[in-house]
């Protein structure tokens, strides 16, 4: 982490589409969801649960190191491609890294991203839902979530992902600044105005939490 600053977190209105430049922003660095540069490839496919079968996927045992290496790739790549601007061939590497390896985190944390800069909301949730499953201590794919939980108006649903993503990481600046707005829209302004404090406690220049405290009398 740089003492560089973040990008400010934009959630996006229920009809608003993110334009690319954001989206490969989000899918390189996760800036508007992490606060900080975040390495996709942190996950490792080795530290995760060995989920059994269902009837899409094969239990993770099964899988072999050959398709484990396979998708480590394909979703380097994709970050690669997400970097320059190629935002279908970015999703298509990272298509290609779930057909080697279904429970690929940073795949499907990737594509999530890549669904919500386009809108897809729902889909985004199903990738950030197993992203979050395989991970269960990562604040990013929870952030992710709520963030598309807001855009789909469920500010309840983004509020319960927003609790256990500052729980998982309490110095996360996005999960407070989004549990913030969720709080808001629930009409919660004390916990709405704690969220902000905490992100001005994190990041003393943020200009969203300042007028957040200034809408919530914090």
């Amino acid at each position: 982490m740089t003492d560089a600053p973040a990008p400010r977190l934009l959630l996006p209105a229920p009809t608003r589409r993110r334009p690319a430049a954001q989206l490969i922003i989000a899918v390189i660095l996760g800036l508007p969801l992490a606060g900080c540069s975040f390495d996709l490839g942190s996950w490792g496919s080795d530290d995760k649960p060995k989920p059994a079968a269902t009837a899409d996927k094969p239990a993770a045992d099964t899988i072999t190191p050959q398709d484990i290496n396979s998708a480590r790739d394909h979703a380097t790549r994709g970050q690669v491609l997400a970097h320059s601007g190629k935002v279908d061939e970015a999703q298509a590497e990272f298509e290609q890294a779930l057909t080697s390896d279904p429970y690929n985190i940073q795949a499907l944390y990737g594509r999530g991203l890549i669904y919500q800069g386009r809108g897809q909301h729902q889909q985004a949730i199903d990738d950030f839902t197993a992203a979050s499953g395989l991970s269960p201590q990562k604040a990013e794919p929870l952030v992710g979530r709520a963030t598309s939980y807001l855009a789909l108006d469920k500010a309840k649903q983004a509020a319960t992902d927003l609790d256990e993503a500052v729980q998982a990481d309490p110095n996360n600046v996005a999960a407070w600044s989004a549990r913030g707005q969720a709080y808001e829209r629930l009409g919660d302004k004390a916990k709405a105005a704690a969220s902000y404090n905490r992100v001005l406690a994190l990041r003393p220049n943020d200009g969203n939490a300042r007028s957040g405290l200034a809408r919530t009398g914090g």
